[in-house]
């Protein structure tokens, strides 16, 4: 295959792989301008391209070995085992079984850049995470080349990351205090979008719930009337809810699932439960939406005669984008790599890796790769799209604004006071809104 180049894609994308929009989107040309330090970020791009076919192997590794929600044992043994070969100290199983750690410290003192890697893919939610694992470590493996060339001291921490959708790894690595020690926490995510664009949106906050419904099992024809039908109550509790979505934002979502067990035609089931997620722009818009959606569980149990029991299965925070990290990482992009939009990324889908923004000064640019229509996020088409060549390169251009990023942070220290000043002015906004 022809390679790409890593700034503007201009060669065609495989037979059904186009970018969105279509491929009517013309290649998105580079408009250089000066940027912080281009020494140094000359240094990123050599080392990045020094790593290009490891780093391809490592994501097609990854992708080959998709693993559920704290199951990713491949990738946490593959991304150990790489950076401990390139001078980092691993420390594996880090807090929980699959998370894993790996540092490296150059000098005395410093600041401490934290950067993510997420290794979750599992085939029917393709959400390109083989490309959200290998930027991680491209852009810690461009910070120490910065940190070795130019003797800087500072520490970078690289975080392996599981279960990011469903099982808020991120969360309880935060609850266990694992991001205290940074300065500010780098990472990105793939989706759908036009061609160059890397996406600086937020994405929805999102609560988890498991609603149960318990009810009286019966024979379904000879004495219904003995029954409590644990299932209707469920279903009529979906059915608020649809009734509910005609007064709510259409910024907002509410889905879920049924569950059951023991069902069977001829028996009124007497236990059913409802996965429900509940989503909004903000955390603070989120607890007003969840407060008008519980009714709608309560009231299900009460016309049907059953009993209701609901738990929170855990929540996931918005993204807020540092601005001054996000500021930053504009004018490098739009100088170097492509351009900014705020529209596409994971707008309207949700992270883990909000609840850290919430913590610390952080940064998560959504970056576009080409689909097959219809073939967004979480559709084995996306999980084949995250596989390609040019998916690669879009993946090392980000890594290569990030870790620029990343060192302005380390070694400038009026930039660092900004970024502390917009993470507590966020913080203020945040909070007047929650209160």
């Amino acid at each position: 295959m022809t390679k790409i180049s890593p700034q503007v894609f201009q060669a065609p994308a495989p037979p059904g792989i186009v970018w969105r929009p279509e491929d009517t989107t013309p290649a998105i040309p580079i408009c250089p301008d000066t940027v912080y330090r281009e020494d140094m970020l000359k240094t990123i791009e050599e080392t990045i391209k020094s790593l290009d076919g490891e780093l391809r192997k490592l994501s097609l590794d990854i992708h080959g070995h998709p693993e559920l929600a704290y199951e990713e044992k491949h990738a946490h043994d593959v991304g150990t085992a790489f950076m401990e070969g390139r001078g980092f100290k691993v420390t594996k199983h880090y807090h929980l079984e699959t998370a894993w750690l790996a540092t490296y410290s150059h000098g005395t003192g410093g600041r401490t850049i934290g950067v993510n890697s997420d290794g979750r893919l599992a085939v029917g939610h393709g959400c390109g995470h083989n490309l959200i694992y290998i930027s991680g470590i491209a852009v810690a493996l461009a910070i120490k080349a910065v940190f070795e060339k130019f003797n800087i001291s500072g520490k970078i921490q690289l975080l392996g990351t599981p279960a990011e959708e469903g099982g808020s790894g991120k969360v309880k690595l935060l609850d266990s205090g694992c991001y205290k020690d940074m300065a500010a926490c780098l990472m990105c995510h793939p989706a759908p979008g036009p061609k160059g664009s890397i996406s600086l949106s937020s994405c929805l906050a999102l609560e988890r719930i498991q609603v149960e419904y318990f009810g009286h099992t019966a024979h379904a024809a000879l004495s219904p009337w003995e029954g409590r039908n644990a299932l209707d109550a469920a279903v009529l509790g979906y059915n608020n809810i649809s009734a509910l979505r005609q007064q709510l934002r259409p910024t907002h979502r509410v889905h879920g699932i049924f569950e059951g067990k023991d069902w069977a035609p001829n028996i009124i089931p007497d236990y059913a439960k409802f996965i429900c997620y509940v989503r909004a722009p903000t955390r603070a818009e989120q607890q007003q939406t969840l407060k008008r959606v519980l009714p709608c569980f309560d009231a299900a149990a009460l016309a049907t005669g059953c009993t209701v029991k609901v738990t929170f299965l855990g929540a996931t925070y918005d993204l807020r984008q540092n601005k001054a990290l996000s500021d930053e990482v504009a004018h490098i992009v739009r100088s170097k790599y492509g351009a900014i939009d705020y529209e596409w990324g994971i707008k309207s889908a949700s992270t883990d890796f909000g609840n850290i923004t919430y913590d610390l000064p952080s940064l998560h640019p959504g970056f576009a790769i080409p689909t097959v229509l219809d073939g967004g996020n979480h559709t084995s088409a996306f999980e084949k799209a995250a596989g390609t060549m040019q998916a690669h390169y879009a993946t090392l251009d980000v890594s290569k604004a990030l870790a620029a990023v990343g060192v302005r942070v380390i070694i400038d220290d009026n930039f660092f006071a900004q970024v502390k000043k917009t993470f507590e002015e966020d913080k203020e906004v945040r909070d007047l809104v929650t209160n």
